[in-house]
């Protein structure tokens, strides 16, 4: 319920929209200021978390957590207001005054959507940003958490090996990535065919949705609780925090990282992978970094494919089994180096292991302009066909581009593919993550980039699934697929949720419809309510 403001507080409450947005009310936001501050608790702590393009800071908090530079140009659409949070009470006058005012909310944890989602629109919009709500409790006794959704998975990992060095969690790669978009799309990383994916291990949740009622698990019911593990949350609230089921890891894991150029038959061990990866005792992972590098004979360019890995347990069990089921890799004892898991996974970062401090980072080295897509293999690529792959690699465009291969198999062909809303389980051997990088910032130099990836990506179609061609909603791609900026159909909204979904997207449009039915939560690849034409 929002309250009856005093006399005093609306007097209280134009000074402090004044402070925020001095003279301007041409652009829109000048209302929801004052409804900000009229529904607010504290009217003195709006000023300290709201910032227009009258505030100085406004640019730096705006570009703080953009995580590529294609959402920097000047021509990208930029919120009215930027809000951020430092109580969870403060949300809820965010969801009411946007309401009110006709102006959609973008809700950014680590500012990693692909594609910008949580922090650009084309219509009037606000960026709720959570960075401030980080707060993480982690109880080692039980096997829990509690995390915040503006905490990054680095930040997480760093406080759960404050308490234990055998105690873990299946989460990303990548340190500065929100835990509140990472784990509502799913979340994998190197223990996902030990454990599958993040959204696997959540047990409770927080969101305040649309009517401003903060929800847990039993408040909310299995049917919303379900969707935003997997779903993506920003179509049904704001997540506000995750309980996480934490899981065990030894005291050492071992770890290497094996370099095969074309001379030295990467196509044919990358083949044989594709056969193999997807059998491995589950305590076993090793990802395939495909790039274009300069042969060290000659300076000519080549094709290098990386093996990377991580195995739970120590390098005297990892190497018979190696060479019994990889023997092509191989791999031998000096090539493997035995470490905690907290240690691997700066390692895998690509971090120096004695500088765990770099977790708590909050911002990458290098943001760059880039491009991504997903795909899933369900059949092995054909020698030719890898081939095929190897030779647009050399094309100009391909400087700094990757293609990253995880397989599944273990855990994840044990998970039903509707006990959440991420179905790709069993039948998959990989997935891959299509990327492109470049530096140039002219228009026509990024479209030369993303007509590249474009042209991999339909290269790669025989060789992917089919029916729907899956995709990973974490890797978002808004080339499969678009909603209408007002508002769109089940039939064109299903272009793109099937492959994110499968069959489960019908019943996300049921909860969609049942939590959101004006479907004020929305964007470019949100899920629609069924009322919706």
């Amino acid at each position: 319920m929002m309250k009856t403001p005093s006399i005093c507080s609306l007097l209280f409450a134009f000074l402090v929209i004044f402070l925020c947005s001095s003279a301007v009310s041409s652009d829109g936001h000048d209302d929801f200021l004052q409804c900000m501050s009229l529904q607010s608790n504290n009217h003195t702590s709006i000023s300290n978390i709201v910032y227009t393009p009258n505030n100085t800071s406004y640019s730096s908090i705006l570009n703080f957590s953009i995580q590529n530079l294609r959402f920097t140009s000047e021509t990208t659409p930029k919120p009215l207001v930027i809000v951020t949070p430092v109580h969870e009470s403060q949300i809820q006058p965010v969801i009411y005054c946007a309401k009110e005012n006709g102006m959609q909310i973008r809700v950014r944890s680590g500012g990693h959507d692909y594609e910008g989602l949580s922090y650009a629109s084309e219509v009037p919009f606000v960026i709720l940003d959570l960075f401030n709500l980080r707060e993480i409790s982690v109880d080692a006794e039980n096997k829990t958490a509690w995390v915040q959704a503006g905490s990054t998975i680095g930040e997480l990992y760093y406080r759960i090996a404050e308490k234990s060095q055998t105690l873990g969690f299946p989460a990303g790669v990548c340190p500065t990535v929100g835990t509140g978009g990472h784990f509502s799309g799913g979340g994998y990383g190197a223990l996902l065919r030990k454990y599958g994916l993040a959204a696997d291990n959540i047990i409770d949740a927080r969101i305040v949705d649309v009517n401003g009622r903060i929800l847990d698990r039993i408040s909310m019911g299995e049917d919303l609780f379900w969707a935003i593990r997997g779903g993506g949350g920003a179509s049904f609230g704001v997540i506000l925090a995750w309980k996480i089921q934490l899981v065990d890891v030894p005291e050492k894991v071992t770890v290497f990282t094996i370099d095969k150029t074309l001379d030295q038959n990467a196509t044919n061990i990358v083949h044989r992978w594709q056969y193999i990866a997807h059998k491995f005792d589950e305590d076993l992972f090793i990802r395939i970094l495909i790039r274009r590098v300069n042969s060290s004979e000659d300076s000519k360019r080549t094709i290098q494919a990386t093996f990377q890995s991580q195995f739970l347990g120590g390098v005297n069990r990892l190497l018979p089994l190696m060479q019994r089921s990889f023997p092509e890799l191989g791999l031998r004892r000096e090539d493997c180096t035995e470490m905690s898991w907290i240690e691997s996974i700066l390692y895998f970062a690509g971090f120096p292991i004695e500088s765990r401090d770099v977790l708590l980072n909050r911002t990458q080295p290098n943001v760059r302009y880039f491009k991504a897509k997903s795909d899933y293999v369900q059949k092995p690529i054909s020698k030719n066909g890898l081939e095929g792959i190897w030779k647009l690699f050399f094309e100009e465009e391909a400087e700094e581009a990757e293609m990253i291969l995880s397989p599944y198999g273990g855990r994840m062909d044990e998970i039903s593919e509707s006990a959440i809303p991420f179905p790709h389980r069993a039948g998959n051997l990989y997935k891959i993550q299509h990327l492109v990088y470049w530096e140039e910032e002219e228009v026509e130099a990024t479209q030369n980039y993303i007509n590249w990836i474009r042209k991999l990506y339909s290269y790669m179609a025989p060789y992917v699934s089919r029916f729907p061609r899956a995709a990973y909603i974490n890797y978002r791609d808004l080339d499969i697929g678009v909603n209408n900026n007002d508002n769109t159909s089940y039939a064109q909204a299903s272009i793109w949720g099937i492959k994110y979904f499968k069959n489960n997207f019908n019943r996300l449009v049921q909860v969609k419809t049942k939590v959101d039915p004006a479907n004020f939560f929305r964007n470019e690849q949100s899920i629609p309510p069924l009322n919706s034409w």
